[in-house]
């Protein structure tokens, strides 16, 4: 029994250990593009390094399968999110952020067509702005 609970704590150990890793990654790409493009934010390719950078990471490109979502999906609900959204608070910029968190796209990608104002509305919100 005590084999099987140290094999256990070594395996929840390193789950932590690289969900930590992948959560870094993603912040860290959602940052960098918000600075890179912070002087620049109606650049088209703002939405291509977004879709690449979904597609890149296994949770994330997991739900733009489920949902069939194309790049085009991803520039109408950027343009959405401009509308409402388009200010910074610290590292989090809607616009941007909202793409790089599982819970976020999720919902952006099952509420794809509802107004620009309730889905900025409710990633404001998720990031507490």
């Amino acid at each position: 029994m005590d084999i099987f609970l140290d094999v256990a704590l070594v395996a929840l150990v390193i789950y932590f250990v690289f969900a930590i890793r992948r959560s870094l990654r993603m912040s860290k790409a959602s940052v960098r593009l918000i600075n890179k493009y912070e002087n620049d934010k109606r650049n088209p390719k703002l939405v291509e390094e977004i879709f690449s950078a979904i597609n890149s990471d296994v949770l994330l490109k997991r739900i733009l399968k489920r949902h069939g979502a194309t790049q085009r999906d991803i520039a109408k609900l950027h343009a959405k999110l401009m509308k409402w959204g388009d200010f910074r608070k610290f590292n989090r910029y809607v616009p941007i952020t909202s793409f790089f968190n599982v819970s976020t796209l999720e919902y952006l990608l099952e509420h794809k067509n509802d107004d620009a104002k309730s889905l900025t509305e409710k990633m404001m919100n998720h990031f507490h702005f």
